[in-house]
Protein backbone atom coordinates (compact mmCIF):
# COMPACT_ATOMS: atom_id res chain seq x y z
CA UNK A 1 0.00 0.00 0.00
CA UNK A 2 2.88 2.39 0.64
CA UNK A 3 4.51 1.95 -2.79
CA UNK A 4 1.71 3.42 -5.01
CA UNK A 5 2.10 6.87 -3.51
CA UNK A 6 5.77 6.61 -2.52
CA UNK A 7 7.09 7.30 -6.01
CA UNK A 8 5.25 10.59 -6.16
CA UNK A 9 6.30 11.73 -2.70
CA UNK A 10 10.04 11.83 -3.19
CA UNK A 11 9.88 14.69 -5.58
CA UNK A 12 8.44 16.92 -2.96
CA UNK A 13 11.05 18.95 -1.20
CA UNK A 14 11.59 21.86 -3.54
CA UNK A 15 10.59 25.49 -3.43
CA UNK A 16 11.00 29.18 -4.09
CA UNK A 17 13.27 32.17 -3.77
CA UNK A 18 14.54 35.39 -5.31
CA UNK A 19 15.03 36.43 -8.92
CA UNK A 20 18.74 36.69 -9.85
CA UNK A 21 20.02 37.68 -13.29
CA UNK A 22 20.57 34.39 -15.15
CA UNK A 23 18.35 31.29 -15.19
CA UNK A 24 21.10 29.21 -13.56
CA UNK A 25 21.52 31.83 -10.79
CA UNK A 26 17.72 32.01 -10.33
CA UNK A 27 17.45 28.24 -9.99
CA UNK A 28 20.49 28.07 -7.68
CA UNK A 29 18.95 30.74 -5.40
CA UNK A 30 15.68 28.83 -5.35
CA UNK A 31 17.37 25.63 -4.19
CA UNK A 32 19.42 27.46 -1.53
CA UNK A 33 16.10 28.21 0.18
CA UNK A 34 15.08 24.56 0.37
CA UNK A 35 18.26 22.76 1.28
CA UNK A 36 17.84 21.35 4.77
CA UNK A 37 15.32 19.26 6.62
CA UNK A 38 11.53 19.35 6.14
CA UNK A 39 8.80 17.34 7.82
CA UNK A 40 5.05 17.24 7.93
CA UNK A 41 1.78 15.56 7.02
CA UNK A 42 0.30 14.66 3.70
CA UNK A 43 -2.77 12.95 2.35
CA UNK A 44 -3.78 11.04 -0.74
CA UNK A 45 -6.78 13.02 -2.00
CA UNK A 46 -7.91 10.89 -4.97
CA UNK A 47 -7.80 7.35 -6.25
CA UNK A 48 -7.82 3.92 -4.67
CA UNK A 49 -6.03 5.05 -1.49
CA UNK A 50 -8.00 8.31 -1.06
CA UNK A 51 -7.98 9.46 2.56
CA UNK A 52 -4.67 7.76 3.44
CA UNK A 53 -2.66 10.07 5.66
CA UNK A 54 1.13 9.94 5.97
CA UNK A 55 4.02 11.87 7.50
CA UNK A 56 7.35 12.59 5.81
CA UNK A 57 10.80 13.55 7.08
CA UNK A 58 12.98 14.67 4.15
CA UNK A 59 16.36 16.33 3.70
CA UNK A 60 17.34 18.25 0.59
CA UNK A 61 21.04 18.59 -0.27
CA UNK A 62 23.07 20.28 -3.01
CA UNK A 63 24.78 18.11 -5.62
CA UNK A 64 28.58 18.45 -5.66
CA UNK A 65 28.81 20.72 -8.74
CA UNK A 66 25.48 20.81 -10.57
CA UNK A 67 22.38 22.97 -10.19
CA UNK A 68 19.64 20.81 -8.70
CA UNK A 69 19.18 18.80 -5.57
CA UNK A 70 19.17 15.36 -4.04
CA UNK A 71 16.57 14.25 -1.56
CA UNK A 72 16.72 11.56 1.09
CA UNK A 73 14.42 10.56 3.90
CA UNK A 74 11.28 8.56 4.50
CA UNK A 75 7.51 8.76 4.62
CA UNK A 76 5.43 6.81 7.10
CA UNK A 77 1.89 5.43 6.93
CA UNK A 78 0.91 4.04 10.33
CA UNK A 79 3.68 1.67 11.30
CA UNK A 80 5.00 1.25 7.74
CA UNK A 81 7.89 3.41 6.56
CA UNK A 82 9.07 3.86 2.97
CA UNK A 83 12.57 5.18 2.18
CA UNK A 84 12.56 8.11 -0.21
CA UNK A 85 15.36 9.26 -2.49
CA UNK A 86 15.43 11.45 -5.56
CA UNK A 87 18.00 13.30 -7.60
CA UNK A 88 17.44 15.86 -10.31
CA UNK A 89 19.96 17.99 -12.11
CA UNK A 90 19.56 20.92 -14.47
CA UNK A 91 20.44 20.00 -18.03
CA UNK A 92 20.06 22.83 -20.51
CA UNK A 93 16.83 24.70 -19.80
CA UNK A 94 15.10 21.86 -17.91
CA UNK A 95 15.64 19.11 -15.33
CA UNK A 96 16.21 15.37 -15.57
CA UNK A 97 16.47 12.78 -12.82
CA UNK A 98 14.80 9.95 -11.01
CA UNK A 99 12.98 9.01 -7.89
CA UNK A 100 13.97 5.72 -6.27
CA UNK A 101 15.17 3.60 -9.20
CA UNK A 102 13.34 5.51 -11.95
CA UNK A 103 10.67 4.13 -14.26
CA UNK A 104 12.87 1.16 -15.17
CA UNK A 105 12.24 -0.06 -11.61
CA UNK A 106 9.47 0.91 -9.20
CA UNK A 107 10.04 4.68 -9.27
CA UNK A 108 9.45 7.65 -11.53
CA UNK A 109 11.51 9.55 -14.06
CA UNK A 110 11.78 13.32 -13.73
CA UNK A 111 11.48 14.47 -17.33
CA UNK A 112 11.21 18.24 -17.05
CA UNK A 113 11.27 21.09 -14.59
CA UNK A 114 11.05 24.84 -14.28
CA UNK A 115 11.64 27.29 -11.43
CA UNK A 116 9.38 30.36 -11.48
CA UNK A 117 9.45 32.74 -8.53
CA UNK A 118 8.52 30.89 -5.35
CA UNK A 119 7.64 27.57 -6.97
CA UNK A 120 8.99 24.71 -8.99
CA UNK A 121 7.04 22.53 -11.39
CA UNK A 122 8.48 19.12 -12.26
CA UNK A 123 7.18 16.75 -14.94
CA UNK A 124 6.82 13.09 -13.92
CA UNK A 125 6.75 9.99 -16.11
CA UNK A 126 6.32 6.26 -15.59
CA UNK A 127 5.34 4.29 -18.68
CA UNK A 128 1.77 5.48 -19.48
CA UNK A 129 1.49 7.58 -16.29
CA UNK A 130 2.20 11.28 -16.81
CA UNK A 131 1.96 13.91 -14.13
CA UNK A 132 3.41 16.93 -12.39
CA UNK A 133 4.57 18.03 -8.97
CA UNK A 134 4.25 21.67 -7.93
CA UNK A 135 6.01 22.86 -4.77
CA UNK A 136 5.59 26.39 -3.46
CA UNK A 137 7.25 28.14 -0.52
CA UNK A 138 4.86 29.94 1.80
CA UNK A 139 6.99 32.31 3.85
CA UNK A 140 10.46 30.97 4.63
CA UNK A 141 9.52 27.87 6.60
CA UNK A 142 6.44 26.33 4.93
CA UNK A 143 6.34 24.25 1.78
CA UNK A 144 3.09 23.20 0.10
CA UNK A 145 3.28 20.39 -2.44
CA UNK A 146 0.68 19.04 -4.86
CA UNK A 147 1.22 16.00 -7.04
CA UNK A 148 -1.17 15.52 -9.95
CA UNK A 149 -1.63 12.87 -12.63
CA UNK A 150 -2.90 13.38 -16.13
CA UNK A 151 -6.38 11.95 -16.77
CA UNK A 152 -7.52 12.55 -20.36
CA UNK A 153 -6.29 16.11 -20.95
CA UNK A 154 -6.60 17.29 -17.36
CA UNK A 155 -4.21 17.24 -14.38
CA UNK A 156 -6.01 15.78 -11.34
CA UNK A 157 -4.49 16.37 -7.87
CA UNK A 158 -3.83 13.08 -6.05
CA UNK A 159 -1.44 13.97 -3.20
CA UNK A 160 -1.17 17.06 -1.04
CA UNK A 161 1.50 17.84 1.55
CA UNK A 162 2.19 20.65 4.01
CA UNK A 163 5.81 20.57 5.17
CA UNK A 164 7.54 22.78 7.70
CA UNK A 165 11.24 23.45 8.02
CA UNK A 166 12.69 21.38 10.85
CA UNK A 167 14.73 23.92 12.83
CA UNK A 168 16.19 21.23 15.12
CA UNK A 169 18.71 20.47 12.36
CA UNK A 170 21.10 23.25 11.34
CA UNK A 171 21.37 23.90 7.61
CA UNK A 172 25.17 23.75 7.57
CA UNK A 173 25.36 24.07 3.79
CA UNK A 174 23.57 27.40 3.98
CA UNK A 175 24.48 28.90 7.41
Amino acid sequence: MVRPFAASLALLVLSGASVPVSAADKDEAFFQNVFGRWSGPGEIVAGKYKGTKFVCDLTGAKPMKDVGMSLDGSCRVGMFSQPMSATFIKGGSSYKGSFLDGSAGKGLDIVSGDVAGDKITVGLDRKQLKGAMVARIDGKDKLNVTISVQVANELVPVIGMHLKRDETVKRASID
